[in-house]
């Protein structure tokens, strides 16, 4: 499907059929930061990347959905490739189908929270363009457990299993109840691989509690402090461990609450909540992949019910889009009295390197202004550009980085300083002179964290900085020219939040606070 010609052919043979719903689950591997500018500049040419077909193939989704304009969207994704590279793939994505008339939202989704007995995130988007606003299913009030899911099924004792066995015993939850086929007499798949005298010994005196490093020297074939989870017991009461593709080659992450084997094919269908109607094709190995790489089918129902047809038209507005807009005009203001802190026309290089060496963001306004307004627009690092700073009015590392940085250009004067002073930007500082010089950077710290939570009216519990913080930051943030504003904009309102709460803290009690600063 990276073809062009491959997606032409399917969006023919598609177009008279009246599509209502594109949904899938494309590529989007993160890409490189010095890759971003060529993307963005394909996104807008529809020019494709020959470099790596497989990474452009959500292009060819997006080109399915412009072409068709379906009435809704639906993608989804494992957490790591959607939410890698700063969500620069899917914020492009995003950003296309808002300027095509699609509601946009993305989330991360935990699986056990809608009915699937496991550890286990899925990114899903969804889009839609008939005037409602996307809906997210609710979370369900019951924490599914290892139990729920395979307690009813036939135990194996000492065999590996086999493609047909007959049922045994009633369904004992309603998750057995409804993935057990009623109208069968036998279960398909309830196979598993033979274990080694040696780890069947292992597993005899695991519990789910019990790590690899607790077994008897004697029975461990691993390094114990590089293999600490190789070896694991799912618990009976408690969610399994995500049932990911890994399992085909190394079942030994999910050992049987009781007996000592490893999951068979049907007990891992069945955490992932496949029917047991449901057949897979292939070698047993290839069906633990095709079960590993899978949605889980509960996960995937509660998402599709949620964006069904509505029953009656409606003309919902989102919030997203005038936040946005108001984000970026309020930077755009502050910009004229401190421009130190966003990109524009006077950010040039030299400036954007002295901003994030010497975090000038943690600044007061009065000694950042006297640091950066000689800076202003001053294409180049000099001696002269930098004899201005006293460094006797700051801390003891930005002393260090500016007596660095006016050996740089001392000794070398003749010389690009760009790479030596690259050299001395720690990896936030080089994120943040990309931020500064307009690169579509997403920063997350604690104190930009509380104001998405704020901004966005995330729910408590719903607040980890590297999942749906940053999903929600991206949103916030969105793509576009003005990607970079609107994130030094939530970044500026951070530090002076976190900035006014420490001297309220100091005014209150001087004595406590007298220790706490901004820099």
């Amino acid at each position: 499907m990276a073809e062009p010609s491959e997606v032409a052919a399917l969006i023919e043979n598609l177009r008279p059929l009246g599509i209502d719903l594109v949904a899938g689950g494309p590529p989007c591997q993160p890409f490189s930061r010095a890759g971003r500018a060529k993307i963005r500049s394909l996104i807008n040419d529809g020019v494709r990347d020959e470099v790596d077909a497989r990474k452009e193939l959500w292009r060819s989704f997006i080109d399915v959905v412009l072409a068709l304009k379906p009435r809704a969207v639906l993608m989804e994704n494992v957490p790591d490739m959607a939410i890698g590279d700063d969500l620069f793939v899917i914020r492009a994505i995003a950003d296309i189908l808002e300027g095509a008339g699609y509601v946009v939202d993305y989330r991360l989704l935990d699986a056990w929270r809608h009915g699937v007995p496991q550890h286990r995130k899925r990114f899903i988007l969804q889009a839609r363009n008939d005037g409602a606003l996307p809906a997210w299913p609710a979370p369900m009030e019951h924490r599914p457990t290892v139990r729920d899911a395979i307690e009813d099924l036939p135990p194996l004792d000492d065999t590996t299993g086999a493609r047909e066995l007959p049922y045994m015993g009633q369904p004992s939850s309603a998750l057995a109840k409804t993935l057990r086929d009623d109208d069968a007499d036998i279960i398909y798949d309830h196979m598993t691989r033979p274990v080694r005298d040696d780890d069947r010994e292992a597993f005899e005196l695991m519990t789910s509690s019990t790590l690899y490093s607790d077994l008897p020297e004697h029975l461990r074939r691993y390094r114990s402090d590089t293999f600490n989870d190789k070896y694991k017991r799912l618990d009976w009461d408690d969610l399994s461990r995500t049932i990911t593709a890994h399992i085909a080659k190394d079942g030994y992450w999910y050992i049987h609450p009781e007996e000592h084997r490893t999951l068979t094919v049907r007990e891992a269908a069945r955490i992932q909540t496949f029917p047991d109607s449901f057949r897979f094709a292939g070698t047993r190995s290839d069906a633990f992949r095709q079960i590993g790489n899978a949605v889980p089918p509960a996960l995937g129902r509660t998402v599709a019910e949620a964006i069904l047809p509505l029953a009656e038209q409606r003309q919902e507005q989102p919030r997203l889009p005038d936040l946005r807009r108001r984000l970026s005009l309020w930077a755009d203001e502050q910009r004229d009295t401190a421009w130190w802190l966003y990109p524009g026309p006077d950010m040039t290089a030299a400036a954007a390197a002295v901003a994030a060496l010497l975090d000038v963001h943690r600044l007061p306004a009065a000694t950042a202004a006297s640091l950066m307004e000689p800076l202003r627009g001053v294409p180049d690092l000099s001696s002269e550009s930098l004899q201005h700073i006293d460094v006797h009015k700051l801390s003891k590392t930005r002393k260090d980085a500016v007596r660095q940085l006016r050996s740089i250009v001392r000794e070398s004067p003749s010389v690009d300083w760009t790479p030596r002073v690259a050299a001395m930007l720690g990896d936030a500082q080089h994120r943040v002179f990309s931020l500064l010089r307009g690169g579509n950077e997403l920063l997350v710290n604690e104190h930009v964290s509380k104001v998405v939570t704020l901004l966005m009216e995330l729910p408590e519990g719903h607040t980890g900085l590297r999942t749906d913080i940053k999903v929600a930051l991206a949103q916030l943030v969105s793509s576009g020219d003005e990607a970079a504003l609107r994130m030094c904009a939530i970044r500026a309102i951070a530090v002076s939040e976190a900035r006014a709460r420490i001297l309220n803290a100091a005014a209150s009690h001087p004595a406590e606070s007298r220790g706490e600063r901004v820099s």
